[in-house]
């Protein structure tokens, strides 16, 4: 079968294309892509919502997550690199 679904994010206006399951090598791909765009919009906002006055208390409410998980997590000073 060569199906692909659509899936729909809130608040991204454009609808992407993600194979399904069973194309493993194509889904597990997409799901790699997927991670490292989540973890690159995750920092920016993270950046403009300190850039904004936001508190680490603010970015973990809004992460679901603890204002501590949050500090170690997204941190500037603390971040990973993106391709670990």
């Amino acid at each position: 079968m060569n199906r692909v679904s659509s899936t729909k994010v809130d608040g991204v206006g454009d609808v992407q294309q993600v194979p399904p399951a069973d194309r493993p090598a194509e889904a597990f791909a997409a799901v790699l892509a997927l991670r490292r765009l989540a973890a690159s919009l995750e920092r920016a906002a993270v950046d403009h919502a300190l850039a904004q006055g936001w508190t680490w208390g603010d970015i973990g409410a809004a992460l679901g997550m603890t204002p501590q998980a949050a500090h170690k997590r997204l941190a500037p000073q603390r971040r990973k690199p993106l391709d670990e």
